[in-house]
């Protein structure tokens, strides 16, 4: 990516030109230090025109299998059909080895992916969750500077990524299923924490060997509701446990309307405080992915990077006599 014009940039995003969007969001996630810093600029320049309704941020997870994109292309779909402009940002899971994602998230969403109202930008997590927080924060910042009021967040999978996003969005929706046995089997206590709203999804049809999957639902739903307030405890808001059907749309508005609900319980102030929160936590994950890249930089490190390799895998040097070596690398490095 060359230089941008960060005038028609700016121009662009807030004219709602999805092309611009697309533009500035390679923009923020590049590694390139002269774009990281046009990147700054870009940002605040949005900042300046900042709508005055901040746009809904929604984070949403779920088990493996729970059909999440299709969950997501029905909501999606039923927001602009009320006026909504929709952002989706879909962190997709990079190999850790070659660092290739299969970005796969337009082909599971074709109707949202050609609505004039909707944007899916699917993003790769380059298998590090601090690559997850500071594209995606920043991503979101572009969207709302381009107009659209709702963004959606779609999480890898269950696990610490959903902790990260679930830290940068106003409400955290996590989606179930009713399964047989134990309801609570697979679903860790972290999650059920975080959540602000629950969905049981999957309820329509009839399920393999006759079973109603809309009674299952309705059983876990209720299953579900007991756990949270085990894990709760008397609190102010209780997180609502309700059934949907992503496949037909039954129960999406109703899931809409409870994220809204604690959009309201949080109050104008309660937002303001949260995202500002958030962005001081924002800001130690960016000063950490800073340390971290000039620690792979550094002329020190690089000389006895080998050296230290061979001595940790031969068992001749432990990790953590290692790690002191690698940093008084770090700190003996020449600074300006």
């Amino acid at each position: 990516m060359s230089a941008p014009d960060l005038d028609a940039l700016v121009d662009g995003i807030r004219a709602g030109q999805r092309a611009m969007a697309a533009r500035a969001i390679t923009l923020v996630e590049s590694r390139r230090a002269d774009h990281r810093a046009a990147a700054r600029e870009l940002l605040a320049r949005l900042a300046e025109h900042a709508p005055p309704t901040p746009a809904v941020r929604v984070g949403i997870s779920g088990v493996p299998g729970v059909g999440k994109s299709t969950f997501i292309e029905t909501l999606g779909t039923h927001l602009t059909a009320r006026g909504h402009r929709v952002g989706v940002l879909a962190v997709d899971p990079s190999s850790v080895r070659t660092g290739g994602s299969v970005l796969g998230d337009k082909t599971r969403m074709p109707a949202l992916s050609v609505d004039p109202n909707a944007f899916i930008r699917p993003s790769p997590s380059a298998g590090t969750l601090g690559g997850v927080a500071a594209a995606t924060s920043q991503a979101m910042s572009v969207l709302e500077g381009a107009g659209y009021d709702v963004v959606l967040v779609e999480t890898v999978g269950v696990g610490q990524s959903e902790i990260t996003v679930a830290g940068m969005v106003d409400t955290f929706l996590f989606l179930t299923l009713a399964r047989t046995g134990d309801q609570l089997q697979g679903i860790k206590k972290g999650i059920l924490e975080i959540a602000d709203v629950i969905a049981v999804n999957k309820a329509d049809a009839e399920g393999a060997g006759g079973v109603d999957r809309e009674v299952e639902a309705r059983a876990a739903a209720r299953e579900l509701a007991g756990a949270m307030r085990m894990v709760r405890g008397p609190q102010e808001w209780a997180p609502p446990v309700v059934t949907c059907s992503g496949l037909t749309g039954t129960g999406v508005d109703d899931v809409w309307e409870r994220v809204l609900a604690h959009r309201d319980h949080l109050g104008r102030d309660g937002l303001l405080a949260k995202r500002a929160q958030q962005q001081l936590d924002f800001t130690w994950t960016l000063v950490r992915d800073q340390l971290d890249e000039r620690l792979r930089r550094s002329p020190g490190v690089a000389a006895l990077r080998d050296e230290l390799a061979a001595d940790v895998l031969s068992g001749r040097l432990s990790a953590p006599a290692a790690a002191d070596r690698i940093l008084a690398a770090y700190d003996a490095d020449p600074r300006d």
